[in-house]
C-alpha cells in the first residue's frame, strides 16, 4: 500500500499563485506549484514524489514520441462556502484510467498511488482552487511509455504523473455543431472507449475543418454508415426528445464512458425523465426536430461540464434551438454545480473530501 511515508514531498520555495489572476482563467493555461511523478520499472512503481512543477528531461528516442502509448484522465476539485475542498468522483476516473491502460498495453496504476497521490497533491495546492461559479481545479493524471528504443512493441518502462490547473468554463457560450460524415473518431474494435492521447490528435483535422465553416465542434457519426451519432467533440451528447433523454450507447466500444455522462443520467432519472442509452440515428433526430419534439441538445464532459448546443447542421439542413428557453440542461448543470460546491446534499456520495 502507498502511504504518506511512501510519497516524498519537496515543496516549492515560493508560490506562483500571486502571479495568476483567478478571476479570469482560460482553460489549461496556468499550472499550480507542484506535480506528482512516479516511474514504472521492473514490474513495480517506484520513485514516487511530489515536487515543484518543472520541465521533464526526455530522450529523443522516447517510445511515446514515436508510438503513442499515452493515456490521461480529467478530474475536478471544488471548494464549498466554508473553503473545504472536495474532488468529484475520482474513483470512477481511476477505474477508467486502468481500463485505458489495459487497452493500450500499459501497466495499471495502483489505487493507492492514484488516489492518495492525488489527494496529497491537491491538498498541497488547495489555495489554487478558485472559489467562484463554473470554476474549479482541473486535475490531469497521465501516463506515457519511457523506453529509449525505436521498435514497435509495448514499452517496459512508464512514467505516471499528475498536474493541476485552475480553470474557468471550457465553453463560455452555447455551441454550433457540424455533423461529421467523412472523418471518423472511432470504430468498433478500436480504442474509442479508452482515453488515449491519439484519439484527440486524430480528431483535430475534422474539428479544424468544421471551424473554418463557422462551427465550434463536430458531432461524430459511426465509421460504417455515418448514420448513428457518437460523441460531440470531446464530450458525450444528450438529446431531449419528448419526455425522454437519449444518449448514444457504449456497447460498440466507440464512446468514452464519461463520468459527467453517468452523473447526468442519474440526475435526469431523478428529475423524472426516461433515459435511453441506445443507437440514435441522425435522421431520427431530424424527424424529431421537424415534429417539434427535439427540445434540447447538450454535451457533457469533465472539462465542459454541461454545454448547450444552439445549432446542429447535417449536410444542408440546419437545426436551431432557443437555449434561453431551456429548462433541463440548465437544471442538470445547476444541480451538479450545487452538489460540487456543497449547496445541495451529496446523496450519491460523489464528493471525496480532503
Amino acid at each position: 500500500m502507498i502511504t504518506t511515508m511512501d510519497i516524498t514531498i519537496s515543496k516549492a520555495e515560493q508560490s506562483k499563485l500571486k502571479d495568476v489572476n483567478l478571476e479570469n482563467l482560460p482553460f489549461g493555461k496556468f499550472f499550480t506549484d507542484h506535480m506528482l511523478e512516479a516511474d514504472y520499472e521492473n514490474g513495480e512503481w517506484k520513485n514516487i514524489e511530489i515536487k515543484p512543477y518543472q520541465p521533464l528531461l526526455l530522450s529523443p528516442s522516447l517510445a511515446v514520441l514515436h508510438y503513442g502509448q499515452s493515456i490521461f484522465e480529467g478530474i475536478k476539485a471544488y471548494k464549498d462556502a466554508d473553503d473545504n475542498a472536495s474532488i468529484f468522483r475520482p474513483k470512477d476516473n481511476f477505474e477508467r484510467f486502468n481500463i485505458s491502460a489495459t487497452r493500450m498495453q500499459m501497466p495499471t496504476v495502483p489505487e493507492e498511488l492514484f488516489m492518495e497521490g492525488m489527494k496529497q497533491l491537491v491538498t498541497l495546492d488547495k489555495n489554487w482552487i478558485p472559489n467562484k461559479p463554473d470554476h474549479s481545479l482541473y486535475i490531469r493524471p497521465f501516463m506515457f511509455s519511457t523506453d529509449e528504443l525505436i521498435g514497435v512493441r509495448p514499452s517496459d518502462t512508464y512514467k505516471f504523473m499528475i498536474i493541476l490547473a485552475p480553470t474557468g468554463p471550457y465553453y463560455s457560450k452555447p455551441m454550433r455543431i457540424y455533423v461529421e460524415e467523412k472523418y471518423v473518431r472511432a470504430a468498433k474494435g478500436g480504442v474509442g472507449y479508452a482515453k488515449a492521447a491519439g484519439n484527440y490528435a486524430a480528431a483535430m483535422y475534422a474539428t479544424a475543418e468544421a471551424k473554418k465553416k463557422g462551427y465550434d465542434q463536430v458531432l461524430w457519426t459511426d465509421a460504417f454508415e455515418h448514420k448513428y451519432v457518437q460523441e460531440c467533440g470531446t464530450m458525450n451528447v444528450f438529446f431531449i426528445i419528448g419526455n425522454t433523454a437519449i444518449t448514444p450507447s457504449m456497447k460498440q466500444g466507440t464512446i468514452l464512458d464519461g463520468v459527467t455522462r453517468r452523473s447526468t443520467i442519474t440526475l435526469l432519472k431523478e428529475m423524472g425523465f426516461a433515459v435511453e442509452e441506445r443507437k440514435l440515428g441522425i435522421h431520427e433526430i431530424i424527424e424529431a426536430y421537424k415534429a417539434n419534439l427535439l427540445f434540447e441538445v447538450f454535451g457533457t464532459g469533465t472539462a465542459a461540464t454541461i454545454s448547450m448546443i444552439k445549432e446542429l447542421r447535417y449536410k444542408d439542413f440546419e437545426m436551431h434551438f432557443d437555449v434561453d428557453k431551456w429548462k433541463t440542461a440548465p437544471l442538470v448543470k445547476s444541480w451538479l454545480n450545487d452538489i460540487r460546491e456543497g449547496k445541495r446534499p451529496d446523496k450519491y456520495n460523489w464528493m471525496v473530501k480532503l
